[in-house]
C-alpha cells in the first residue's frame, strides 16, 4: 500500500538534521527531542511535545549545541536527561546533557553539561542507554571499542568500568542494549553484526557477511532482533539461529537507513532510509517457529504485509522515533530538518 502524510508536520528546525528520540520518561504527554547537523551554525536541539488537543507539534524548548549531532539519545528514567555524539572538524566527542527549568519559556537557558564521555580516542558512533527504567550505567560506542561507564547523574560523574576492543572487525557504526538482558548489547559493522557479553567483554555469537545500518531488538521477545540493510531492506533474526534470517523484509528502494520495533505492539516494526520513505511492517515472528530455513536451505523469502509506505518527503531520512506515550504514534525526521508525527491506528485496528 503506498499513501502520503496525513501527519502533524513540525517545522521548526531550521538546519539539516539526522537525529530524533522519544523522550519516554515523560509519562504524561507524547514529547520527542530533536538534533540538527549544520556544519556553520550554531546548532540546536529542539524539545518537540504534542498539543494537549493533539493538533499540533509545538516548541517546548530551543536549546543550542555547540557541534554537529549524529546521535541523540533521551535518558530512559529522566526526562530532562539526554546524549549527544558531535562533531567539529576532525575532532569527535560525547556527552551527557540536562535540560535546564524552562518555567514556560521558549527561548530557553543553556544547556548543562553533566560529563563528558572523553576516554575516547577513535570516533564515537553512538551512546545506548538500558532502555528499561533507572540503571546506573551507560554505553559508548567508537569505531574500534565498547566502553561500559558507571554513571552518577547528581554528582555529574561518569567512570569507566571497562572496556572492550572489536580487534580485527571492521569499523564499529553502532548497535543496541538487549531489553531482556542488561548485560548482553549488539553492534554493528559494515559485514557483520557481534553480540558482546559486557560481563567479560567478549563478543559471542555473531551474523557475517550483510551490510548493517541499525539493529533493534523486539521489546516483547526475547533473541528477535531487526537489522536494516542495503541489501534486503529488513531482516528479522533469532540470535540463536544465525545461519539465515527468520523473514526478509525486502521494501525499500536504496539504502534502508534504520529499523524500530513498536515498544508495545511488537509486530509492527518501522524502516526507513535514503529513498525517503517510511515503511509500517506487520511482521509476526515467534520464538517456537520451526526455523529461518526453508526445505531447500534457503532463507524463507515470504512477503510481509507492507501496510502502508508514507512517501510524503523530499529528503532521506534518518530518524524515526515510536512515541512511548501512546505507541500508536510515531515521529520521523527526514535530512531537511521536517519533523512528522503520524498515527497507525487504523492499522491496529485491522490487526
Amino acid at each position: 500500500m503506498q499513501g502520503g502524510s496525513s501527519g502533524i508536520v513540525y517545522g521548526g528546525l531550521k538546519y539539516q538534521a539526522r537525529c530524533i528520540a522519544d523522550v519516554r520518561a515523560d509519562a504524561g504527554s507524547t514529547t520527542f527531542l530533536a538534533g540538527t547537523l549544520s556544519l556553520k551554525e550554531e546548532n540546536e536541539v529542539h524539545l518537540i511535545r504534542l498539543s494537549p488537543a493533539e493538533s499540533e507539534l509545538v516548541c517546548d524548548g530551543l536549546f543550542y549545541h555547540p557541534n554537529e549531532i549524529w546521535d541523540l539519545k533521551s535518558c530512559p528514567f529522566d526526562h530532562r536527561v539526554f546524549s549527544t555524539v558531535y562533531t567539529s572538524g576532525e575532532s569527535y566527542g560525547a556527552s551527557v546533557w540536562k535540560i535546564p527549568e524552562l518555567y514556560g519559556q521558549s527561548n530557553s537557558p543553556q544547556l548543562e553539561k553533566l560529563f563528558a564521555l572523553d576516554d575516547h580516542m577513535g570516533k564515537i558512533r553512538c551512546v545506548l542507554w538500558w532502555p528499561l527504567g533507572k540503571h546506573d550505567k551507560l554505553i559508548s560506542i567508537d569505531d574500534r571499542n565498547i566502553f561500559l561507564w558507571n554513571i552518577d547523574a547528581s554528582n555529574k560523574s561518569a567512570k569507566v568500568i571497562s572496556q572492550g576492543s572489536a580487534d580485527m572487525l571492521p569499523n564499529l557504526r553502532g548497535g543496541a542494549w538487549d531489553p531482556h538482558n542488561h548485560n548482553s548489547v549488539a553492534t554493528i559493522t559494515d559485514s557483520s553484526l557481534h553480540c558482546w557479553d559486557l560481563r567479560f567483554m567478549k563478543k559471542s555469537n555473531a551474523i557475517e557477511h550483510a551490510h548493517f545500518r541499525d539493529v533493534d531488538y523486539n521489546p516483547k521477545k526475547q533473541h528477535i532482533i531487526a537489522t536494516a540493510e542495503d541489501e534486503f531492506g529488513i531482516c528479522l533474526w533469532d540470535l540463536r539461529m544465525l545461519k539465515h534470517p527468520l523473514k526478509n523484509l525486502p521494501g525499500h528502494s536504496h539504502w534502508t537507513w534504520t529499523v524500530r520495533h513498536n515498544p508495545e505492539h511488537d509486530q509492527l516494526i518501522l524502516s526507513a532510509g535514503t529513498d525517503s520513505t517510511v515503511n509500517l511492517w506487520f511482521a509476526k515472528v515467534g520464538t517456537d517457529e520451526s526455523g529461518p530455513e526453508s526445505p531447500s536451505g534457503s532463507p524463507t523469502r515470504e512477503q510481509e504485509p507492507l501496510l502502508n509506505s508514507y512517501t510524503d518527503y523530499e529528503d532521506s531520512i534518518y530518524g524515526i522515533a515510536w512515541s512511548s506515550h501512546d505507541p500508536s504514534l510515531f515521529a520521523s525526521l527526514s535530512y531537511d530538518g521536517r519533523v512528522v508525527l503520524e498515527s497507525v491506528k487504523p492499522y491496529l485496528q485491522r490487526k
